[in-house]
């Protein structure tokens, strides 16, 4: 008999032995488990601008951290190395969180300030992003996350009360785009209203051409967002061809800031990347 997987919207059932969709949680002995646990992909000590984090300690950095795996299908992924595969591909070395949590605390010498759990999406191993938060806390240090949000609320709250800051991916303000990334967008508003009460917060929508950038669209998300603040800062992205989007063109620049103006009507804070 399946054990549904009750980490995201997809509610993947899981025979024995069976990984989700993710690619990083499977049916183990009957209880679904966290397969990536410790298992890093990524390790590196970057700006926190790169996050991107414009108004959290901006100038620092900080010891960003990704294993692999991902509940979303994006055709576009830059990271998709690591999201798109599993355990049985990806290279990996495993530091349990007292490793990875000594060495942050290491790196404060060269102006880290903490741990972002990123390149991957974290929240489908949030367990060990749960046990390293609390050691990086202990030690006095920030906890920042970048995801794409689509967490049920269930987890979200397990990890929220240790992490400082959070960049989501806001990546569209349409169901049928959502849909066509395998996600659901009314997922994500519920776990970005609900982290704003208790976190910075900083939103990112990487514009692609055709999918998502239209007026009304980022109107409409703008809107949305200031009802909760018209203080969040948001980060209108420009895209390049990546992954399964490689014939499509870049974002034209004035596109993006464009839209950017648009969204200036109701937000205070908003900020363009990657139109070099």
């Amino acid at each position: 008999m399946g054990i549904v997987c009750q980490v995201c919207m997809h509610h993947c059932n899981l025979e024995s032995g069976q990984f989700g969709l993710c690619r990083a949680r499977k049916n183990q002995g009957g209880a679904v488990v966290c397969a990536n646990y410790g298992r890093i992909t990524s390790l590196a000590l970057d700006p926190i601008e790169k996050k991107p984090l414009r108004m959290f300690y901006p100038g620092k950095m900080i010891l960003s951290v990704g294993s692999y795996g991902c509940n979303l299908r994006c055709a576009f992924c830059q990271n998709y190395q690591i999201s798109m595969t599993g355990g049985d591909v990806a290279d990996f070395t495993y530091l349990s969180p007292a490793e990875l949590a000594a060495k942050a605390a290491a790196a404060r010498n060269r102006g880290n300030i903490g741990v972002a759990f990123t390149y991957n999406e974290p929240l489908v191993g949030w367990e060990y992003v749960r046990d390293t938060a609390k050691l990086v806390r202990a030690e006095g240090m920030k906890n920042v996350l970048v995801t794409n949000g689509t967490a049920r609320l269930e987890v979200l709250e397990e990890i929220l009360p240790y992490i400082d800051a959070m960049n989501i991916d806001l990546k569209g303000f349409r169901e049928e785009y959502y849909r066509e990334l395998g996600g659901d967008l009314q997922v994500v508003k519920e776990f970005i209203a609900r982290s704003f009460v208790d976190c910075h917060v900083e939103l990112t929508t990487l514009i692609v051409p055709g999918k998502n950038d239209s007026a009304s669209d980022m109107e409409n998300e703008a809107r949305w967002i200031a009802s909760i603040s018209n203080e969040i800062p948001l980060h209108i992205t420009r895209f390049f061809p990546r992954y399964r989007m490689l014939n499509a063109q870049a974002t034209a620049v004035e596109e993006v800031y464009r839209l950017a103006e648009t969204t200036r009507k109701y937000l205070k804070n908003v900020f363009v990347g990657n139109c070099w």
